[in-house]
């Protein structure tokens, strides 16, 4: 029996499902706190490229309060 191919999703089709937050100021601030104390927390556990990581987003979503001012 020959195999079936799956064909891939593409990227570009909505899903049909709503976006899980919408891009507002109390969202940013709550994903900055969210991945400030994850970083916080890597960094005490050792784990500097967790932490640098979690940096990373929590410089994300600093940016995209100063830019987003809702």
């Amino acid at each position: 029996m020959p195999r079936r191919r799956c064909q891939p999703t593409q990227r570009n089709e909505s899903s049909g499902f709503p976006r899980p937050q919408a891009r507002n100021a109390r969202n940013f601030q709550r994903n900055y706190e969210r991945y400030l104390a994850l970083a916080r927390a890597e960094a005490l556990a050792g784990d500097g490229i967790a932490a640098e990581n979690y940096f990373q987003h929590v410089e994300h979503y600093f940016r995209s309060m100063g830019e987003n001012p809702n």
